[in-house]
């Protein structure tokens, strides 16, 4: 195996490398800024060592790091220099390498060791590397939807939090199923315009169902009926001193701000990934009911499917959607627990869409309802990944045969 191994330890300022030869000694180690500059350096030497050598193959590795690593990997993956060699490029798993390193008990936690436990991971070839994506199209879909996991993870806790501080202002609305949904316009109108739950008491009731309809553009069948539970739900609340009722107003209305950004956030990005994913050609759009946001996540993190050498169990594995065994002899544990291990956004996603197919296939609706009722604890979460883990048997067989899905 006449290789050189390139591991590269990725910081905010600094890169730490380890080349190393293919019998695993040391040809050098050294430092270098984390920009163009550095790594222009690493190219020189990286180069120098395979003449040296007379060397024909290389494997650069560095660890998933967020955004540190995605300027060098784009320079390394492009360079001319390099690019004379045979060259494969890997992004690591850091909780695997960790694992790894653990093999080595005496040494230290520096920058240059790390490194050195890289490469030394690629030349023994055990740990599972994710190959670097070199169609940038993949990357700048990536980006988008994963900005958009943020954004909505964003929007969920601001929910959390706005409907925290309702319980404080009016604590009857927030225990009670009165809309449709307390983020809607009508809900929304009557938190923020009510400073007080006797302010809404003392409306005249065809008032307040006047108020709730024309908020809601007259969207709602029955708005004398929601005005009346309002009203009942308002005389039950707490009442809370002036002081700090006028500050629960403000947090809610800077909530209610917050939310409508985020939203529009959201809807922003949906146009932009959607526009994106014209560029990439996919059978995953022909299921109907996932649509092509959901679709785009999935895509922009599993990239080209043939890279999944084990299939549907390595893009499941890849995805965090499989489980540990658990055996010992003759025993056989009936209780398994997911891996902690995965693409959290590629689990998002695949999960997302498993459950919006659940409303649209009667296969998939089926599948769900038969592995919710199986237990009696945790029923929707257990349903839902294993519904997400048939899902990613239809998606890897979608992608790997370029063929469109007819439901059952």
């Amino acid at each position: 195996m006449n290789k050189l191994f390139i591991g590269i330890d990725v910081g905010s300022r600094d890169n730490a490398v380890h080349i190393m030869l293919p019998d695993g000694n040391k040809h050098s180690s050294f430092s270098v800024q984390n920009n163009l500059g550095g790594s222009q350096a690493i190219s020189k030497k990286v180069v120098a060592a395979m003449a040296e050598k007379g060397l024909k193959s290389l494997e650069i590795g560095i660890e998933a790091t967020g955004v540190y690593g995605d300027g060098l990997m784009c320079f390394l993956n492009d360079d001319g220099a390099i690019g004379q060699f045979e060259k494969r490029l890997y992004i690591l798993n850091p909780k695997q390498v960790e694992k790894f390193k653990q093999a080595y008990s005496d040494l230290p936690k520096n920058d240059p060791v790390d490194a050195f436990v890289i490469a030394d991971s690629l030349r023994f070839g055990r740990i599972k590397a994710n190959p670097f994506q070199d169609d940038y199209r993949y990357k700048a879909l990536q980006t988008l939807t994963r900005s958009r996991y943020h954004a909505v993870q964003n929007l969920t806790r601001e929910k959390q939090r706005f409907m925290n501080c309702l319980f404080r202002k009016c604590s009857g609305l927030a225990q009670e199923k009165i809309f449709s949904s307390n983020y809607g316009a009508a809900a929304l109108a009557v938190f923020e315009e009510f400073e007080t739950p006797d302010d809404i008491v003392n409306m005249d009731v065809e008032e307040l169902a006047a108020f709730i309809a024309m908020k809601g553009k007259n969207r709602s069948p029955r708005p004398d009926e929601i005005a009346k539970e309002v009203q009942a739900a308002a005389r039950g609340s707490y009442r809370l001193p002036k002081t700090v009722n006028d500050s629960v107003n403000q947090v809610l209305s800077i909530s209610i701000s917050s939310m409508r950004a985020m939203q529009a956030q959201i809807k922003a990005l949906d146009k932009e990934i959607e526009r994106q994913f014209e560029n990439i050609p996919n059978t995953l759009i022909s299921i109907k009911g996932i649509g092509p946001v959901f679709s785009a996540g999935i895509i922009a993190e599993v990239g080209d499917v043939n890279r999944f050498t084990k299939g549907q169990a390595g893009l499941a594995k890849y995805a965090g959607l499989a489980w540990n065994e658990h055996k010992s002899g003759t025993f056989e544990g009936q209780n398994t627990r997911m891996i902690k291990s995965g693409n959290r956004f590629l689990k998002y996603y695949l999960c997302e869409a498993a459950f919006s197919l659940v409303c649209c296939d009667a296969e998939y609706r089926r599948y769900y309802d038969l592995k919710y009722k199986e237990v009696n604890k945790y029923q929707h979460k257990r349903a839902l990944a294993l519904t997400a883990r048939k899902f990613v048997r239809l998606v890897f067989r979608l992608l790997k045969d370029n063929r469109l899905y007819i439901p059952a």
